[in-house]
């Protein structure tokens, strides 16, 4: 007896109810919140289930704002971002494994700068609504650690008391709408 593979579905951001924000440290002593205002995500699922689904997100690195049009300028200059040579940020998976009923393992190459590295982030299934006017919507909450340093955004200065400006490691933290079809 054969077996039909299952289907698949397509689905694609929805960006009124998706933000995607990374955290840093600043003289670490606080932290500098940014966010990357255009951006895309799409995942492709296999019969009903979300596990071994295929993601794919991308993020306009112009779209950056730390609310400090001085740093975001800074940012999209070849001492971090590169923005001109390197518009964008881009995150293909490679897994997607259930860990429990609503947490996923969220692993996949992280293109930055022109270096991709393999990273996990942690994914918070939201669930499944239909909203009021009929659209089949997914949320997923997302988040991560990655060192800045080893994707070459290496710019670092140091005060006179010896401290680091900027910390290497930067905190992912995404909430992701999709909808259906």
């Amino acid at each position: 007896m054969s077996t039909q593979a299952q289907p698949t579905t397509q689905w694609n951001l929805d960006p009124t109810h998706s933000e995607v924000q990374f955290k840093v440290k600043h003289l670490v002593i606080s932290t500098v919140t940014g966010s990357f205002n255009q951006f895309t995500a799409a995942a492709t699922t296999h019969g009903d289930s979300w596990e071994n689904a295929q993601i794919n997100f991308s993020a306009d690195i112009n779209s950056i704002d730390t609310n400090n049009e001085q740093r975001d300028g800074h940012l999209k200059s070849g001492d971090f971002f590169d923005a001109e040579n390197h518009p964008t940020l881009n995150f293909v998976s490679t897994s997607f494994t259930k860990k429990s009923d609503n947490q996923f393992a969220l692993v996949g190459d992280l293109t930055l700068k022109g270096t991709t590295k393999s990273v996990t982030l942690n994914t918070e299934f939201g669930g499944e609504m239909v909203d009021p006017y009929g659209n089949h919507k997914a949320g997923f909450e997302v988040s991560g650690e990655i060192n800045r340093e080893e994707f070459g955004l290496t710019w670092s200065a140091v005060t006179e008391a010896g401290g680091v400006v900027v910390g290497a490691n930067v905190k992912l933290h995404m909430n992701i709408q999709l909808v259906k079809g």
